[in-house]
């Protein structure tokens, strides 16, 4: 198993611990939607670690390499598009994808969160083989 040997400066960020499971940040107020989200993609093998909003998430970036973000549109404190906005500004955040997993249906929302940089819009409730198959599309 190898260990990949990167440091924060090197890859503009925090360093990447092991090169063996991929590691998803779930951003959602709501409990029971991160936990159900953590599950599916840790029984798909992935590390998962979770927010309840995107002020914590960004703070979680700071501390972590994380290959993928799964976010909530509506939370309070900082909402998924404020959050997204904020990691397309900064470098090191910028390859990051991000799906938008949100009971929004409001086509101008959706337009916004493309806007501000999300890969995926995946609407809840969702199915959850859609959440498994966009997750893999984008980190593979």
């Amino acid at each position: 198993m190898g260990v990949m040997a990167m440091t924060a400066i090197e890859a503009g960020g925090p360093a990447r611990v092991s090169a063996t499971s991929k590691t998803i940040l779930v951003v959602d107020d709501a409990d029971f939607i991160r936990r159900l989200v953590s599950i599916i993609l840790t029984m798909e093998g992935y590390t998962v670690l979770e927010a309840d909003n995107g002020k914590k998430a960004l703070s979680i970036l700071g501390e972590n390499w994380v290959d993928m973000i799964i976010t909530d549109l509506d939370m309070p404190v900082m909402d998924g598009i404020e959050l997204v906005s904020a990691m397309r500004s900064e470098p090191a955040y910028k390859h990051i994808p991000v799906v938008m997993l949100t009971s929004e249906f409001l086509a101008f929302r959706k337009q916004q969160a493309f806007e501000a940089g999300i890969n995926e819009w995946v609407p809840k409730p969702y199915i959850t083989r859609k959440l498994r198959d966009v997750v893999f599309k984008l980190s593979g």
